[in-house]
C-alpha cells in the first residue's frame, strides 16, 4: 500500500510537468498578450490592422539590431519583436520577419556578424552612436538599431530606432506608403519619363574647364534608370535629349535653360579661333503628366592651378543622381492624399524666403511655417493656390487657410464656398489682428508699442452664415505660459494661455490622448447654436479656456509688464477657443446672384489700337445682354463636409512646434488634418503614445494638507498601530487572567 501511495505522487508529478510543457508549447505556438495600458500602448490600433489586412503582396521585415545595449535601448528589440509578431497576426499570413544579429563576439567580425553587417549597410541602415556606463566611465558605443522592409520591389526601410515612441505609427505609415505606392504605380497610364538633357556643344568647351564625366553619362543614366526600374514595376522610361542636334520646343526647354552655360570665343595669340562662343545645357528632369521636377548636374569649385584660381566644373555623384529619380518618384504618383494650402491673400509662407545656406541663422523667421510644412508633407501632399489667379483644383480634399489678411473678392469667396460643398473640408486659422511693427527706430527705444488693426477679409460673412464666428479680440488667461528670467523673475503671459486637461473635448477619439496644449495670441470663437441647429450641423467645441481668462479688446497692448488681471472676477469666464462644425452646409449665394470671374488685367494700349478696336467694334453687331445670359451651376446644399475653425495662426509657427512632432502642440494640428481627411484612425495611432500627463491643478489649502499627511502621516500611523497592538495585547493579558481564575475558583469549589 506505501509503494503505491508513492507512486502516485510520481505519476501526479509528472502528469503537472506534462501539463506545463504543452501550456508552454501552446503559448509560445499561439500569441496571446493582455494590453492593460489606458492608452493600449501595446496593442495595434485599428489603422495598423487594416494597413496589414490589404497587402497586395508578401511583406518581408529584416531587423537589424545589436545585443546587449545598455539601457534604455535594450527594451527596445524585445518591444519591436512582440510588435511585428502582432502585425503578422493581422496580416492573414502576408508577413515574414527576420532578426538579424549584427554584434561582433569576442571582437571577431569574421562569422555571420560581418555579413549582416554588410547587408544592413546595402540597406541604408548603418551604426548610431549610444552611450553606455561601464565601471563609472561614459562610453560610447556604437550599435545597429534599424529595420528594412520589402514589399514586391519596393524598399523602404527606418535606418534608426532609438525609442519605441511612435513606432507603430512609423511602422504602420511605411507600410501604408508602400502598399499605396504599389497601387499607383501598377494604375499608371504612361510611364513616368527621366529625361537626360545634354548638349554635345559643352564637348568642346569641356578640356578649357576642366570638366570631366561628360563621355559615358548617357550610358550610365540609362543603367541607372533601369536598376530603379525593377523596384518601380518598369515604369520609368529613359529619354535622351541633345538640343545642339534634336529639335526641342521651347516650352520643353524652359524648365532646363537656368542650368545652362553659355562661353564666349577661345582664341590662341595669333587670333585664331579654337572654340567658337557657344552655349548648353546639362540636367536631369523627371516628370509624370503635367508634374515634373528638375535637377543640375554640374557643380562648380575653385581650385589652384599654375595660373591661379580657375573655376572648375564636375558632373555629380551617380549617388546622388540616384536618390533624386528614387525620392521624386513618390511625389509624382502621388501617393499621398494631396491638401490645398492657399499662398495668396497675405497667408503665412509655408517655408523660409532665405536661401538654404542662410536658414540656420534666423530658424524662427516670422511669418514662416517650415516645421509645419515637414510634419504635413510626410503624410500628405501639400500644393500650393493662389486663388486670385486659379480656382480650386478638384484633386483637393482638405484645404488650409492660415493668416489671411487681403479682401476676398465675392468670385473668391464662391470658390471657397463650393468647394465646402462639394463634401470637402477646411481648416481655418483666423487672425483678427494685422500687427503692425513700430519702425526700427522707434522699437530700439521702446518708444511705440505695435499698433494693431482689425482685419476683415470677408469670409467672417461666410462663416456667419454656416453659424460660427471669430470675435475681434484677445483671450488672456491668469492660466498661461510663464517666462522665467534670473534678472526680471517670473513673469506671466496672459496672451499665451494654457489649455489644460479638463479644458479639452478628450470625447472625440483624435482629441483623446492630448493633455495640454499652449496658445499664442488666440481669439474666441462664438457659435449659433440656433443656426447650426436651423441647418442641421454638429459643433464640437474642441478647447476652451480656463474660468479666470478675460478678453482685451478695443485698443491693443501686448506689452506683458504692461498687463493686469482685471480686479472684477465677473470679468473673467471660460471662452470656447477652437470648433469642429459638419455636416451638410447651406450656401452662402444660394439666394444671392452669382458672381463674375473677374478679368484679367487689360495691358496699356496705344491712342491708335484703341481707336482701330472701338472701330471694330462698331462694326460688329451687337448682342442684347439681357437676353442670352450663361448657365451657371451651383450647389446650394453640399454634401456632409467639415470645418475646423480657430482664432489663431501663431500656433502654427516654428517656434511652437517640433520637428519630430512628438509635442502636444503638433499632435493636435496633425490630429486635426487627419480628421478633417478622414483619418481619426490614424490620427488614435500618432497620440496613443503621448505620455505627457501633467499634475491636476490643486487649492493652497489641498496642497498643504497632503503635505501634512505625507509628513505626518507615517508616524502617525504607526503610533496608532503601537498603541492598537498594546491594546490588544493588554486585553489578551486580562483575559487570560480571569480565564486562570475562573479554573483556580471551580477547583477550590471541588475540593
Amino acid at each position: 500500500m506505501d509503494i503505491k501511495k508513492n507512486m502516485s505522487k510520481y505519476y501526479k508529478f509528472l502528469l503537472y510537468l506534462i501539463i506545463i510543457v504543452l501550456v508552454n508549447l501552446v503559448g509560445v505556438s499561439l500569441f496571446f498578450r493582455i494590453d492593460l495600458t489606458s492608452n493600449n500602448l501595446y496593442s495595434l490600433s485599428k489603422a495598423s490592422k487594416k494597413a496589414v489586412s490589404t497587402l497586395n503582396e508578401p511583406l518581408t521585415i529584416n531587423v537589424f539590431f545589436s545585443k546587449n545595449l545598455p539601457a534604455p535601448y535594450n527594451n527596445i528589440e524585445r518591444y519591436l519583436h512582440d510588435l511585428i509578431e502582432e502585425y503578422s497576426i493581422h496580416s492573414n499570413n502576408s508577413i515574414s520577419y527576420r532578426f538579424y544579429d549584427v554584434s561582433a563576439k569576442e571582437g571577431d567580425l569574421t562569422g555571420s556578424a560581418e555579413e549582416n553587417r554588410k547587408k544592413a549597410q546595402d540597406y541604408g541602415i548603418y551604426p548610431v552612436n549610444v552611450q553606455t556606463i561601464d565601471q563609472d566611465q561614459a562610453k560610447v558605443q556604437r550599435a545597429y538599431m534599424g529595420m528594412v522592409f520589402i514589399h514586391g520591389d519596393i524598399v523602404e526601410n527606418i535606418p534608426s530606432i532609438t525609442s519605441t515612441d511612435g513606432l507603430e505609427y512609423k511602422i504602420t505609415s511605411t507600410i501604408q506608403k508602400m502598399n499605396n505606392k504599389i497601387s499607383a504605380l501598377l494604375s499608371l497610364t504612361n510611364k513616368i519619363k527621366v529625361k537626360l538633357i545634354q548638349s554635345s556643344s559643352l564637348e568642346q568647351i569641356a578640356p578649357e574647364i576642366g570638366l570631366e564625366g561628360l563621355k559615358g553619362l548617357k550610358s550610365k543614366v540609362a543603367e541607372l534608370v533601369d536598376e530603379v526600374n525593377q523596384k518601380t514595376y518598369n515604369q520609368l522610361e529613359f529619354v535622351y535629349i541633345d538640343p545642339s542636334f534634336q529639335t526641342i520646343s521651347e516650352a520643353e526647354l524652359a524648365p532646363f535653360q537656368r542650368f545652362g552655360l553659355q562661353w564666349p570665343e577661345f582664341k590662341k595669340e595669333d587670333g585664331t579661333i579654337i572654340i567658337p562662343a557657344g552655349k548648353g545645357v546639362i540636367a536631369l528632369g523627371i516628370e509624370a503628366g503635367e508634374k515634373s521636377f528638375e535637377k543640375r548636374l554640374l557643380t562648380q569649385k575653385l581650385n589652384l592651378t599654375s595660373q591661379g584660381f580657375q573655376e572648375q566644373f564636375q558632373v555629380i555623384e551617380m549617388a546622388e543622381i540616384k536618390a533624386f529619380i528614387e525620392g521624386n518618384v513618390d511625389n509624382l504618383i502621388n501617393i499621398h492624399a494631396e491638401i490645398g494650402y492657399l499662398s495668396s491673400h497675405g497667408t503665412m509662407s509655408l517655408s523660409a524666403s532665405l536661401p538654404p545656406q542662410l536658414q540656420a541663422m534666423q530658424p524662427q523667421q516670422a511669418g514662416s511655417l517650415t516645421k509645419f510644412n515637414s510634419l504635413l508633407s510626410s503624410n500628405y501632399s501639400i500644393t500650393q493656390i493662389n486663388l486670385k489667379d486659379e480656382e480650386i483644383p478638384d484633386s483637393i480634399d482638405n484645404l488650409i487657410i492660415a493668416g489671411a489678411k487681403e479682401n476676398f473678392s465675392d468670385w473668391e469667396l464662391f470658390q471657397i464656398d463650393q468647394f465646402l460643398m462639394k463634401g470637402k473640408s477646411i481648416a481655418l486659422f483666423m487672425e483678427s489682428f494685422n500687427e503692425i511693427q513700430p519702425q526700427r527706430q522707434q522699437q530700439m527705444y521702446q518708444m511705440q508699442q505695435p499698433a494693431y488693426l482689425p482685419i476683415n477679409t470677408g469670409l467672417g460673412k461666410l462663416l456667419e452664415h454656416y453659424g460660427a464666428k471669430v470675435k475681434k479680440s484677445y483671450i488672456l488667461d491668469e492660466s498661461c505660459y510663464v517666462n522665467r528670467d534670473q534678472y526680471s523673475g517670473e513673469t506671466p503671459i496672459y496672451f499665451a494661455p494654457l489649455i489644460k486637461n479638463e479644458n479639452i473635448n478628450h470625447k472625440l477619439a483624435f482629441m483623446s490622448n492630448i493633455k495640454e496644449l499652449i496658445m499664442i495670441k488666440i481669439s474666441p470663437v462664438e457659435i449659433d447654436s440656433e443656426k447650426i441647429k436651423q441647418n442641421e450641423l454638429k459643433s464640437f467645441n474642441l478647447i476652451k479656456s480656463s474660468a479666470r481668462a478675460w478678453e482685451m479688446s478695443g485698443r491693443i497692448n501686448l506689452n506683458p509688464m504692461m498687463m493686469r488681471p482685471p480686479l472684477n472676477d465677473e470679468e473673467k469666464k471660460v471662452f470656447p477657443l477652437a470648433y469642429i462644425v459638419e455636416g451638410r452646409f447651406p450656401s452662402y449665394f444660394a439666394d444671392k446672384p452669382l458672381p463674375d470671374k473677374p478679368e484679367p488685367k487689360k495691358e496699356e494700349q496705344s491712342a491708335e489700337e484703341e481707336d482701330k478696336k472701338n472701330t471694330q467694334l462698331k462694326d460688329e453687331p451687337k448682342v442684347q445682354e439681357s437676353k442670352i445670359k450663361r448657365a451657371k451651376g451651383i450647389l446650394t446644399k453640399g454634401r456632409p463636409g467639415k470645418i475646423f475653425l480657430i482664432g489663431s495662426c501663431e500656433i502654427l509657427k516654428d517656434n511652437v512646434l517640433d520637428e519630430t512632432g512628438n509635442s502636444p502642440n503638433s499632435l493636435f494640428l496633425l490630429n486635426t488634418i487627419d480628421y478633417l481627411n478622414n483619418k481619426s484612425d490614424t490620427a488614435v495611432m500618432r497620440s496613443k503614445n503621448q505620455r505627457f500627463n501633467p499634475l491636476k491643478d490643486t487649492k493652497a489649502f489641498t496642497r498643504t494638507f497632503v503635505k501634512i499627511v505625507n509628513i505626518g502621516g507615517l508616524p502617525a500611523l504607526i503610533i496608532l498601530l503601537g498603541i492598537s497592538v498594546w491594546f490588544r495585547r493588554n486585553a489578551r493579558r486580562k483575559q487570560i487572567k480571569s480565564e486562570f481564575l475562573k479554573k483556580k475558583t471551580s477547583k477550590g469549589e471541588r475540593s
